[in-house]
């Protein structure tokens, strides 16, 4: 597990009540324009083919869309796979959209259309399918998704609400919860057609965007007190449920594994970089923090058509959401990301890093003594 040691070291190292008013007017008009009611002849529009990526990174997308909507074409293939999820060689059988701990992000504009290719390999073991939370109707998609072993499914659904969203498996009963804290859930981000927009209503704009994907893993024990390991799904569902039943996890990690995001694969920016940091737990809630740093702006609940909040320490991430916080680093170094619950960031694993590069300022930070001894 991490330490504090480890966790620390770098990579390689009132308000008066009318202005108030006219900021949340003016960032509510600032969002009016987009007109979701509209139907749209789908057979017209524009069609984008998006080749997702792996997380912590996202697919290319402009942060604006002017002109009609696009229906945006994903293609997620289901992968039932044996994690490593620590340094120690803790194994999980995983379930995976397109083999990864979280999913893929994917991003749509507001008012787009989002059509999905669902693939079951007869590779694999059980029925899925997916929910997302972006969308209206029929389990959010779950109804008419599953999709057997050897088969695949498509869905259209309406991106109607801005925001950053969960989507996850949910194929019925108790294999629900054990299909997503088995590592299968993502996130889809639903941007402003305008963009993002400040509680005035002024343009946001980010250079970097990272997807971090929490997860709390239930992974059982024998006899002696050490990890099982399983040859297959089915063979750890037992013991699975009944881990899972106790609601006490014994990993809490960001993308699938202790460390994931550290060392060499520590997230990287510029001091005067603006990265966007998309937060994802579709089982418990968290509590991301940037230890060195802030959320600019928070969307707690992750929905765009709301202010963001302002120079938060600690922002709160409900399960079953996905948030997203902005920050200009102004400081190069090692900043690490945490759930702040400390127990499971160093004892359990939901830590990550970033590593800033660029000029040291003096006036934010200096060191005016060092340590030395007490005379």
């Amino acid at each position: 597990m991490l330490t504090r040691r480890t966790l620390m070291q770098g990579a390689a190292g009132a308000i008066a009540t009318t202005p108030l008013l006219h900021a949340n007017n003016s960032y509510a008009k600032a969002l009016s324009k987009v007109d979701s009611s509209k139907q749209w002849n789908v057979d017209k529009l524009e069609r984008v083919k998006i080749d997702l990526v792996t997380p912590p990174f996202v697919h290319k997308h402009v942060q604006y869309s002017a002109g009609d909507p696009k229906v945006v074409e994903f293609t997620l293939t289901i992968e039932e796979k044996k994690l490593v999820i620590d340094n120690a060689g803790t194994t999980l059988q995983a379930m995976t959209f397109n083999g990864s701990v979280p999913g893929p992000m994917m991003v749509v504009h507001e008012g787009d259309y989002v059509e999905l290719t669902l693939i079951n390999p007869k590779t694999n073991m059980l029925p899925h399918n997916i929910d997302f939370h972006a969308a209206t109707g029929a389990m959010g998609g779950g109804e008419l998704t599953l999709v057997n072993p050897g088969q695949k499914a498509k869905l259209r659904f309406r991106a109607t609400r801005a925001g950053t969203f969960v989507y996850h498996c949910a194929p019925g009963g108790p294999m629900i919860p054990w299909h997503v804290v088995s590592g299968m859930s993502g996130c889809i981000m639903v941007l402003p057609r305008e963009g993002l927009k400040n509680e005035l209503g002024e343009s946001l704009k980010y250079d970097k965007v990272f997807y971090v994907g929490e997860n709390d893993f239930y992974i059982p024990k024998d006899a002696e007190g050490q990890y099982k390991n399983y040859n297959t799904l089915m063979e750890s569902y037992g013991d699975s449920i009944a881990t899972m039943n106790g609601l006490i996890p014994s990993h809490v990690v960001f993308n699938g594994k202790v460390g994931a995001l550290t060392g060499d694969n520590a997230m990287t920016a510029n001091v005067g970089d603006t990265v966007l940091i998309v937060h994802s737990q579709a089982n418990r809630d968290t509590r991301p923090h940037l230890i060195g740093g802030h959320a600019d702006y928070a969307w707690e609940t992750g929905k765009f058509n709301n202010p963001p909040q302002k120079d938060l320490e600690t922002w709160f991430i409900r399960g079953g959401s996905a948030g997203s916080a902005l920050y200009t680093f102004r400081q190069p170094g090692l900043y690490a990301y945490v759930n702040h619950n400390l127990i499971e960031a160093i004892n359990l694993g939901a830590a990550a890093h970033f590593v800033v590069e660029g000029e040291w300022n003096n006036d934010l930070m200096q060191q005016l003594e060092a340590p030395t001894s007490i005379i």
